[in-house]
């Protein structure tokens, strides 16, 4: 079954002035769509190889799968992040969970922020739900997929490839960090974490001695 690209949950212009509606046509229409197509070509050339046994090939294709479904998914969850008209903090069970696990939404918000604009290179800034500790992290992905820590359920994430803010903000990557906050759309980051809290991690064995 193909991938197809989704569309944006408002229009391109709807996060002004803090993400500009030319930056977001181009990101949504040619970036995301390419990793979409990188990913249903690499799932069919990965079909074409098993079938020809060709397991070094097998190796290639499943690379570029991880590669282009991570954009994939980044990109999904990044758009239903944000959202017109919101920002601020977060309520709730998410804010009672983030003061405890960072101490304050401040602490949390520098955080999250230094991991992104820390980035080497192409990558993204994560929160997460760590399921195995039961706490929430951050992480600073690069690529899409390197440095994720297998099992963390993600709930909000910030793109700090330069095609997400370059039109805007040239080399500027924290002054688009610090307008990002102003369209977080908190009541779908609430929403994955409530779901999130629902996902249990089956209980590890003890290691050996």
């Amino acid at each position: 079954m193909a991938y197809d690209l989704p569309p944006l949950p408002y229009d391109y212009d709807a996060l002004e002035p803090y993400i500009d509606g030319q930056t977001l046509r181009f990101h949504h229409d040619k970036h995301h769509a390419a990793y979409v197509n990188g990913l249903n070509a690499a799932l069919d050339n990965l079909a074409k190889a098993r079938q020809a046994g060709d397991m070094a090939m097998v190796q290639h294709y499943e690379r570029l799968v991880a590669f282009n479904g991570a954009g994939h998914f980044n990109h999904t969850l990044y758009w239903n992040n944000m959202a017109p008209g919101s920002g601020g903090e977060p309520a709730g069970n998410l804010a009672q969970r983030i003061s405890h696990d960072f101490g304050t939404f401040e602490a949390f918000k520098k955080e999250f922020s230094q991991a992104t604009a820390t980035v080497e290179g192409s990558g993204w800034g994560l929160l997460a739900w760590e399921p195995m500790a039961g706490r929430l992290i951050t992480l600073a992905l690069m690529n899409h997929q390197n440095s994720m820590l297998v099992g963390a359920i993600p709930l909000l994430i910030c793109d700090a490839w330069e095609h997400a803010y370059y039109l805007k903000y040239q080399n500027r990557r924290a002054d688009y960090i610090e307008a990002w906050w102003s369209v977080v759309n908190w009541k779908d980051v609430a929403a994955r974490f409530e779901a999130a809290l629902k996902c249990q991690m089956l209980p590890m064995p003890a290691m050996a001695r």
